[in-house]
């Protein structure tokens, strides 16, 4: 045997030892290919976000309203209650505001020639109601209402009303339509004041006054008379302040 016959097997082991090689980065270049064709496409870009939007409120189905009393710039009631309802509206936060009340009573009054007039008499003088869902959106919109100064509570922590006065100043009793609601007559007096009589046979007569019946409009007056004390009952329109 010649040296060429005895390299021809090594020669046919490396010939096949480079076609396993070729195959094999053939098969490789098709996988890659394949993945790439495979590949999900690209997500466009995300869009830019304004630093000065307002996130969306969250709204929680499960709080509840409730009554709360705020305080406020004396004999502004009304136009305090306005511009908080303007507000609400303003800033879309009507989901968590319900009535905004001045509770109020019908008082009759008399003018200097005794005419009758009916007149809604404010019964907290210096507050408002708001029914209305408390989160730190809600409590910095109403402290930032011109003229409101605070909520009643202890701490700084806004105090629900007491279900007592919900009815007394909120759920107002309701009258049979078949009776005509009674008004209290408003009387410009109070226990203690001292007044004199104008009218009637002790005109003249000064004397304190003992008792105030705003429903039928009449007053006690305690008169000295022969040296005794004695009540007596008058029309308020009878009697004048010193």
């Amino acid at each position: 045997m010649n040296q060429a016959e005895s390299n021809e097997p090594e020669l046919q082991q490396e010939s096949d030892l480079v076609e396993e090689t070729v195959v094999s980065e053939q098969e490789t270049a098709d996988t890659s290919g394949s993945d790439e064709s495979n590949s999900l496409p690209e997500l466009p870009p995300a869009a830019p976000v304004d630093p000065s939007a307002k996130p969306a409120a969250i709204v929680d189905d499960e709080a509840k309203m409730d009554w709360y009393i705020l305080k406020v710039a004396f004999n502004r009631e009304d136009s305090i209650a306005d511009a908080l309802r303007k507000r609400v509206r303003m800033e879309g936060m009507g989901e968590f505001f319900g009535e905004i009340v001045v509770p109020t009573e019908d008082v009759a009054t008399f003018t200097r020639d005794g005419k009758r007039r009916v007149t809604k008499r404010k019964l907290l003088p210096g507050y408002i109601m708001v029914n209305m869902l408390i989160n730190d959106d809600t409590w910095f919109l109403v402290r930032e209402t011109g003229g409101i100064s605070d909520f009643t509570g202890s701490a700084g922590k806004p105090m629900p009303m007491e279900p007592g006065d919900i009815e007394r100043f909120i759920n107002r009793p309701i009258e049979d339509d078949e009776d005509e609601p009674q008004i209290k007559i408003g009387i410009p007096f109070k226990v203690g004041d001292r007044v004199r009589v104008k009218e009637g046979n002790f005109e003249n007569q000064e004397g304190d006054v003992d008792t105030v019946d705003e429903a039928n409009g009449r007053v006690t007056v305690i008169i000295n008379i022969f040296g005794r004390s004695v009540p007596m009952e008058l029309d308020h329109w009878q009697v004048e302040p010193l």
